[in-house]
Order: structure tokens, then C-alpha cells, then sequence
């Protein structure tokens, strides 16, 4: 017993000495000039009382009796006025699992060192883990009156990362409006501007967490008219672009500023805009802004990736094939780059591994190939791929097949597939599935996903699957109820609303009906190019030819797929517009000649390209 009690004061006594030795002032190096001069000796702080105090707390602590140890680090701490003592006694509690005894040790803490900044912040992270918001105001003025101004500006866009897990983001907001307008509104004398800036940014950043969009908006105005380079407000303004369409001017206004923001601050700025605008489906705007980071920022190397991706929504394989190459050649050259001075390699912090990086490239490269029906192409791409993809690849394998009129051995592929994880059956079902739809093999198609559903009950993917199936045989009924399950199961989701009214419309039926269904859709999703040109067919069948063109061009616009193509030509045919619908027939017919809508306006219409 004795010598276990003495191993445990020995290991009490080293911990306390390593969490004590900053009490020792640092030693200071003797001079070059004299080699063997002595070096000034100075006492610590830390009496033997003191150590004994210390050495108590931590044996205590570890020997489970937070409680004591608290109290007993806590008191050296007040005795001392030293800040780590606070800071141990803080941590010790939060051990324990005791948020006021942790919030008690940073106000006695704040207290006796009033100008630390450290437990000022401390005070406001353990109000906020208490939930008690609102008493945050005092210390989080006091911590930022603390903080140089030159550090002002991150310390305050730092601020909306301290409220991140609170449920009352209302209450947040409240509560950084009184901090934070002071400086928004540049109350404050001798404030840089970039302190405002910021301050503006974090509130607008607080507002969108709150769900007051417009708000925001008007903080993102407002931190842009103070600074107009501003990355922060530029990239806040990107992520207001879903729910507040006006924000898109103001990135456009970053990217066009002059003197304009350093190039590689432009162009990651650049590289998150066509990431938004991509994800909105826009990839004819999203293109060109790729297409700038390219050329003005070589370090983001996956922006070629982006790029070919792209093309190829855009039917534009050559196109898509030239950047998905310049993807690998650079891709290669900061490869051995990185072998001979990792230092020196251009880094894209958004980027993935290097497997996964050339994986989704030669899958890539492989839907280009295939686009231009070059299948020989195709499979040598696909034979790249790392074997982990195994579904992937072999969905491709069977695609190729099918288009060559091997259905049967493509159907054979899939179904022999190994299935390594416990959704792959249900994915190889899709496939298989997808593959007869893409030959037109409707009522075969029909049934596989029947039984796939048989299988996998109010499977909500499976479930749309199988009524487009059912709208192709014409069976509406089936059709609609099966959207109808869709839309009961998952009633935020767009795409059963957007396709039940589409497909109503496309049949004039139930037109008044069918507009509300795609204004449904809509409004769960803000600007979907294809949910634009439903709501122009619709107009166009209730014979509101105008605003049929308004919402067609737009869609279009965002993105010129062929079926839309197909939709405006046919409204601007209608209503006396010939030689433009001819010109975007054309077009569009030039991208993807097989379209089966385009073939049938065309043919429906009696028009000659």
C-alpha cells in the first residue's frame, strides 16, 4: 500500500510539475559574444503551499473526485491570478460533465484578469452550450473591445461559428444585432472599414441561419457598398442565390469590381459560383465561369473536372473530352510535381483523393466516348477505373452493350453482378430498369420495377421509376397513383408534382390543375430549368402564348436541353416566330439529333430543318 501511494504522489507530483512548468520564466539564452556567462536565474511563483495545493487538486482528479479537485484549482487559481490555473480549473469541470461550476470558474476568471480575452470567450461558449443566449451580450462586447483592430474583422466573422449549434437562431440574431451594429454602422471611431464589412457579413449570416433571407440580403447589400472586394459578402451572396434571387447581383458585381480583388480570390469566388449554379442546373451559365478559373487560376485543378462534367449536361463531348484531358494532364504534372517538392504543388482544397479524382474522370471520359458512340473508346476508359466501382463500371459495360443491340447480355451483366452491399441489389434493379427504358422496352421495364417494389415497399425512387413507366404505356391511372403515393411519402420532394402536372398538360387535361402541381414543385425548388419549362407548357396550353415564351426562354437560357429547345421552337412556331424556332430546332437538333420529343414536335409540325 505505501508504495502504491507513493506512485500515485510521484505521478501526481510529475503532473503537476508538466502542467506547472510554464510557472518557471523562460531561460534566457546567453549571449554569442560570451559563450560561458551565467545566465540570470529568477524564482518561480509557485511556493511550497502553492505546489502542495496543486499537487492535491490533480491527485484528487485522479483519483475520480472532480469535485474536490475543482475547488482546490480553483482557489490556487484566485490566489494566483494565473490564467492557466483558470483555464485547468474550466477544463475539470467541463470534465465532469459541470456546465455552471466551468461557467463560475470563467467569471472568476474574467474577473481577476479582466483583460483576458481567453476568458472572456470562455464565457460565451459556456452560455451558449447552457443555452442561455441572451447573456452572451456583455461578454461578447467585452471580447471584442479586447481584440486589436487589425484582428477585429476575423474575430468578428468567427462569431456566427460560436452560435452554430443553438436552436433559438432568432435569439442568435437578437443577440449579435446588439453587438455587432456598432461596428456594422461604424458607430465606433477609428474602426477600419473592414471591421463594418465583416461585422455586416456575420449578421447576414446569422440571419440566413434564422430563416430571414431578405435580412440577410440586405446585410450582403450593405457589407458590398462598404466593400466591394469582399470575398466574405461575395460568397454570402452565393449562398442566399436559392432563396433570394437578387443576391446573384451582387457576386456578379464582386467578380466585375474594379480595381478588382486579387485573381486567385476571384476565381475561387468564380469556382463556388458555378459550383451553386451547376447544382441549380444553370450549366450554360455555370460554363463560362468555369471556363475564367481555368484560365486565370491554374492551382484550382479540378475546375477542368467541373468543366467536362458540364459539357457533357450540355451535350458537348469534343468540348467535354478536351477539358476532362487537360483535367488528367495537369492532374499527372502536379503528381510528380509533388514528388519532387511537395511544397511547390498547387492545392484545390475541394478536392478529393487521387483515386476518387481520376475514378470520376475516366467515368467521365467514358459518357463522352459514348456520346459520340465511339464504344471501343469507352470501354478503354472504363477499363481505368479502379475495381472498387465495380457497379459503376459495369452499368456502363451494360449500357454500351445495349446500345449495340446486345440488350440480353447487358441485362445478363447486372443480374450476375455480385452484390457486395446491401443496397446493391436494389441499385442493379435500377439499372436494369434503366437500361429497357433507354430502348424503349416499356412494359418489360414496367416489370422489373414492380418487382422491385414488390421488394422494396413505398421505396419512393422506385415508386417514380415505375409511373414514368406507367405514363409511357399511357396508363394514367396508375400513373397518377403512383405519384400520388410518391407525394404522400416524401411531400417535399419536387419531382412527383412537376411530373403529374406535366403530364397533364402535356395531354390537356386538368390544366388548372396541372399549373398548380408545377407551381408546387416550384416552390420546393426555385428555378429548376426543367420545372421552368413545365410551367411554360402549361401557359402554352392554356394559350397564354406570351407567358409561355417568357418561362421557355428562361429555362433555355439556364439550360438549353433539347426537350426545352423542343418547347420554345414549338410556342414561337406557333405564334409567328419561324426563323427563331427554326434557328433553336436547329441547334438543338445539332447537340442531340435522337431526341425523341424534338423528332416528334418536328415531324408533328411538318417541319423541314
Amino acid at each position: 500500500m505505501a508504495a502504491f501511494r507513493f506512485a500515485v504522489l510521484a505521478f501526481a507530483a510529475s503532473s503537476v510539475l508538466a502542467a506547472t512548468a510554464w510557472a518557471q520564466p523562460a531561460p534566457v539564452e546567453a549571449s554569442a559574444s560570451a559563450p560561458g556567462a551565467a545566465v540570470p536565474v529568477e524564482n518561480s511563483a509557485l511556493d511550497a503551499p502553492l505546489f502542495y495545493q496543486l499537487l492535491i487538486g490533480e491527485m484528487e482528479l485522479g483519483q475520480g473526485d472532480a469535485g474536490t479537485s475543482y475547488q482546490v484549482l480553483l482557489d490556487a487559481a484566485r490566489k494566483t491570478r494565473d490564467e492557466r490555473l483558470f483555464r485547468r480549473a474550466t477544463e475539470v469541470a467541463l470534465q465532469a460533465q459541470a456546465g455552471e461550476q466551468a461557467l463560475d470558474a470563467a467569471r472568476a476568471w474574467r474577473q481577476a484578469v479582466p483583460g483576458s480575452i481567453d476568458a472572456h470567450r470562455f464565457e460565451v461558449q459556456l452560455l451558449v452550450a447552457l443555452n442561455r443566449t441572451a447573456e452572451t451580450v456583455a461578454p461578447l462586447r467585452a471580447t471584442l473591445a479586447l481584440v486589436p483592430p487589425a484582428q477585429r474583422p476575423a474575430a468578428i466573422a468567427s462569431l456566427p461559428g460560436y452560435f452554430s449549434r443553438t436552436t433559438d437562431r432568432k435569439a442568435t440574431t437578437a443577440v449579435l444585432e446588439q453587438v455587432l451594429l456598432p461596428y456594422a454602422e461604424q458607430r465606433s471611431a477609428g474602426e477600419p472599414q473592414a471591421t463594418a464589412v465583416s461585422a455586416w457579413v456575420a449578421l447576414g449570416r446569422s440571419r440566413l441561419a434564422a430563416g430571414d433571407s431578405a435580412r440577410a440580403l440586405d446585410a450582403a447589400r450593405r457589407g458590398q457598398a462598404l466593400g466591394p472586394q469582399s470575398e466574405a459578402v461575395a460568397l454570402l451572396a452565393i449562398e442566399l442565390m436559392p432563396t433570394e434571387k437578387q443576391a446573384e447581383s451582387l457576386v456578379t458585381a464582386f467578380l466585375e469590381a474594379q480595381p478588382p480583388a486579387p485573381a486567385a480570390t476571384r476565381s475561387a469566388v468564380r469556382l463556388v459560383y458555378a459550383r451553386t449554379l451547376a447544382v441549380a442546373q444553370r450549366y450554360a451559365d455555370a460554363a463560362p465561369q468555369l471556363e475564367a478559373v481555368t484560365r486565370d487560376a491554374p492551382q484550382f485543378v479540378d475546375a477542368w473536372l467541373t468543366l467536362g462534367a458540364l459539357r457533357l449536361e450540355l451535350k458537348q463531348p469534343v468540348e467535354a473530352e478536351a477539358a476532362l484531358r487537360e483535367y488528367l494532364a495537369r492532374v499527372e504534372a502536379s503528381t510528380d510535381a509533388a514528388a519532387n517538392d511537395p511544397a511547390d504543388t498547387p492545392q484545390d482544397e475541394d478536392a478529393a483523393t487521387p483515386t476518387q479524382r481520376l475514378t470520376q474522370a475516366y467515368l467521365l471520359l467514358a459518357q463522352a466516348a459514348e456520346q459520340r458512340r465511339d464504344f471501343k473508346a469507352a470501354e478503354a476508359w472504363l477499363a481505368k477505373v479502379d475495381s472498387s466501382q465495380a457497379l459503376t463500371v459495369q452499368s456502363r459495360r451494360a449500357s454500351l452493350l445495349a446500345q449495340q443491340g446486345k440488350l440480353a447480355e447487358a441485362r445478363s451483366l447486372i443480374r450476375t453482378l455480385p452484390e457486395r452491399q446491401p443496397e446493391d441489389a436494389r441499385a442493379k434493379l435500377l439499372v436494369e430498369a434503366q437500361l429497357l427504358r433507354d430502348q424503349k422496352q416499356w412494359s418489360e421495364a414496367l416489370g422489373v420495377l414492380a418487382e422491385a417494389n414488390d421488394r422494396y415497399r413505398d421505396d419512393t425512387d422506385l415508386l417514380y421509376e415505375q409511373a414514368m413507366m406507367a405514363e409511357k404505356l399511357d396508363r394514367m391511372a396508375d400513373m397518377e397513383q403512383l405519384l400520388r403515393r410518391v407525394i404522400a411519402l416524401k411531400p417535399q420532394q419536387p419531382q412527383a408534382y412537376n411530373a403529374l402536372g406535366y403530364s397533364l398538360a402535356d395531354r390537356n387535361q386538368r390544366l388548372p390543375e396541372a399549373r398548380q402541381l408545377i407551381a408546387k414543385a416550384l416552390e420546393l425548388s426555385p428555378g429548376d430549368p426543367f420545372l421552368v419549362d413545365s410551367l411554360g407548357w402549361v401557359e402554352y396550353r392554356l394559350g397564354n402564348h406570351d407567358e409561355a415564351i417568357r418561362w421557355l426562354r428562361q429555362a433555355h437560357g439556364a439550360r438549353p436541353d433539347t426537350e426545352i429547345a423542343a418547347h420554345l421552337g414549338e410556342v414561337l412556331w406557333v405564334s409567328g416566330r419561324r426563323d427563331e424556332a427554326r434557328r433553336i430546332w436547329a441547334e438543338a437538333r445539332a447537340r442531340d439529333a435522337t431526341n425523341d420529343v424534338l423528332k416528334e414536335t418536328l415531324a408533328r409540325l411538318k417541319v423541314d430543318l
